[in-house]
This record gives C-alpha cells, sequence and structure tokens, in this order.
C-alpha cells in the first residue's frame, strides 16, 4: 500500500492501540463498555498512539474494517459486560476463544460473527486481542438506561487498569 493511502485509512486501523466500549446503553448494565470510555475521555488524556471508541452496538462493522485492511492496530482491547456467573460488578479478562456461549449470539447485540472476527484478528492478523469484562447484574427486559450500583462502581477500577496499562498513567480519578 502506498504511504499516501494510509492517511484515508480510519485512526482506529492506524493506530497501535485501539480500545473499544461495547454495550447498549439503553439496556442497564450492557452499557458498561460505553461507560468506561466515557469516564476515560472525561478524566484521562489519552495518548496519540491510542485510539479510544464508544462503538455501542456497532462494533461489527469496525471489527470488519481491520479484518480486510491493509493497515492493522496492534492490540485490541474490548470492553463489554458479560454474564458468566460471578459476582456483579466483578472484572476479569477473557480470551476471543472463551466467550460464553450465551454471549456468541449476540456479544451485546453484535452478532454471531463479532467473536468470529476477534479470532481471526488474533490468529489470522497477529494482534493482541483481548477482552476486558464486566459481570452484569440481571438486565432488563425493556429499555431502562443507567448502570446498577456494583457495574457503575466497577467503571472508574476498569478506567485506572486502561490508563495503567494502556496510557502509562497512574489511575484515573473522577475530574468532574
Amino acid at each position: 500500500m502506498d504511504p499516501e493511502d494510509d492517511a484515508a485509512l480510519p485512526d482506529f486501523c492506524r493506530k497501535p492501540t485501539l480500545i473499544l466500549g461495547v454495550g447498549n446503553i439503553l439496556f442497564g448494565d450492557d452499557g458498561f463498555g460505553c461507560a468506561v470510555v466515557d469516564h476515560i475521555e472525561k478524566n484521562a488524556a489519552v495518548p496519540p498512539h491510542v485510539c479510544i471508541l464508544d462503538v455501542g452496538t456497532g462494533v461489527r462493522n469496525l471489527l470488519f474494517t481491520l479484518v480486510i485492511s491493509p493497515v492493522r492496530t496492534r492490540r485490541l482491547l474490548v470492553l463489554d459486560a458479560i454474564d458468566a456467573g460471578r459476582t456483579p460488578g466483578e472484572l476479569f479478562e477473557i480470551d476471543p476463544s472463551d466467550i460464553p456461549p450465551i454471549k456468541l449470539d449476540d456479544f451485546s447485540m453484535h452478532q454471531i460473527p463479532t467473536s468470529n472476527m476477534l479470532l481471526e484478528l488474533k490468529e489470522r492478523c497477529g494482534i493482541e486481542v483481548r477482552i476486558l469484562a464486566c459481570q452484569t447484574g440481571p438486565l432488563p427486559e425493556e429499555v431502562r438506561p443507567g448502570l446498577s450500583g456494583p457495574v457503575a462502581r466497577a467503571v472508574p477500577e476498569a478506567a485506572a487498569r486502561i490508563a495503567e496499562e494502556y496510557f502509562g498513567e497512574t489511575p484515573v480519578t473522577d475530574r468532574t
């Protein structure tokens, strides 16, 4: 690819590190990933080598772009809420191949190919793919924005872990 064509690619392809907040803010704790991105954007200086995006439920198109792009990020961190039978608000990492079966079909409404694309990015494209998950409380059956207490308390903790590992900063504090 001609270096001039590189500039036409979106930042999320060209930056060495990509952090994606995934979820649906209209369904309670499912908005965890989006809340973490919002917290970081309000309380930390994102370094130039990092692209951080709240992708909501639109992660599939972005991952597809990464799969077919001739230029790709080197590190991908996905932030999402998952029901893995743990304590609500608990943060844990999972490998893309370990996405719970109940999550494979929706991955926060991101459709079945999403988990396959994460595996392809990791195995075929050589990208370091990690998922930082938060155990949800019960998700509402109808629209109800807002995180539960335990998941809301996990947001600054997740932001601090990200800032320390990916930004080289001390933990993020609430500046609001």
